[in-house]
């Protein structure tokens, strides 16, 4: 064994520090500001009440502003858009859908590649879509609403929170799958849908149960049927489609956690830590629940591999049904 001097060992402390202060200082400092939130849909909505969620326990947590900042339209990409072309230092997040993600860069034209440039953080939240009229409407269920549509060619519209939404996606379903007729009218977010919904100028809507929850505990639209394969648990008495008898198609949205790629890895590995440290708080889990939704369970790879497999699947039902831009 080799036994230093009182000067090499002075040294070789004086190494030491030095690589430790070295790697202590490689260690990226986040946040050193405020951080904004994107959300490619209008305030009040599911996309912003999640964001809104995560900002304010963001904010707990690394003691800095989480700013939300709303940009709908173009099927929630804006949002998505300004997010790619943010400097990639974890300043700039975006909560997205799989309409964002896995619908719209099949019918529309982006600037950049939804996969390549946007990084995985977390899925949050997976919710129902859910068929919701007003009360003008008078249809008991499902198949009361379609034997409506039926006998009135071409009289109801259904709203949607945009052209390539899970909303338009499962409208287009419910035709193929029952032969009925309806007019699809988009809208740049769903609480601006919801306006002419309870006013009557458009009859139903495919929405998530995120958004529609308010408006349904109040009264003000009556929910028919969800579009997932089992009863929300939130809306216990809502039969899905296929017990009200119309096979053929399941539509949820989810909601998930991006950032701009190229943001330093332990920048990302510390806003996965952290998300995952909020998606098991128990207020919480409990307030996304209280959107009708079911919390995430999954790892950032995981979600990365849904991301794709979405990309994928709703690629291929777009061909499928010949969905285009209206």
């Amino acid at each position: 064994m080799m036994l230093c001097t009182r000067t090499t060992c002075a040294a070789a402390l004086a190494l030491a520090a030095v690589f430790g202060t070295t790697g202590a200082a490689a260690q990226t400092a986040y946040p050193t500001k405020p951080v904004k939130i994107m959300v490619g849909a209008s305030a009040g909505g599911g996309t912003d009440i999640v964001a809104r969620l995560l900002a304010e326990k963001f904010g707990d947590a690394f003691k800095q502003p989480f700013v939300v900042d709303n940009r709908p339209g173009a099927s929630n990409t804006i949002a998505a858009d300004v997010t790619v072309k943010s400097p990639a230092d974890g300043h700039t997040l975006l909560v997205a859908t799989n309409t964002g993600q896995a619908i719209a860069p099949h019918l529309i034209k982006l600037g950049f590649d939804p996969i390549k440039d946007l990084t995985p953080i977390a899925l949050i939240v997976t919710v129902p879509n859910v068929l919701v009229v007003n009360q003008q409407v008078g249809a008991k269920d499902a198949k009361d609403l379609v034997a409506m549509m039926k006998s009135k060619p071409g009289a109801f519209t259904y709203a949607s929170s945009g052209v390539g939404s899970t909303q338009h996606l499962a409208g287009e379903g419910f035709k193929l799958a029952t032969g009925a007729q309806m007019t699809h009218v988009p809208y740049k977010g769903s609480s601006q849908a919801h306006l002419d919904l309870i006013s009557g100028s458009v009859q139903m809507m495919f929405d998530t149960t995120s958004s529609a929850m308010g408006h349904i505990k109040s009264g003000k639209l009556k929910p028919l049927a969800v579009t997932s394969a089992k009863r929300s648990a939130e809306l216990p008495d809502v039969p899905t489609l296929a017990e009200a008898g119309i096979a053929g198609f399941e539509m949820t949205t989810w909601y998930g956690l991006f950032v701009t790629t190229g943001t330093p890895k332990d920048v990302v590995a510390r806003l996965i830590d952290e998300t995952n440290k909020i998606l098991r708080l128990p207020d919480v889990q409990a307030r996304l629940r209280g959107l009708g939704g079911e919390p995430a369970g999954m790892n950032a790879e995981q979600f990365a591999a849904l991301n794709k497999a979405e990309f994928d699947r709703f690629g291929k039902l777009i061909r499928d049904a010949n969905v285009k831009l209206e």
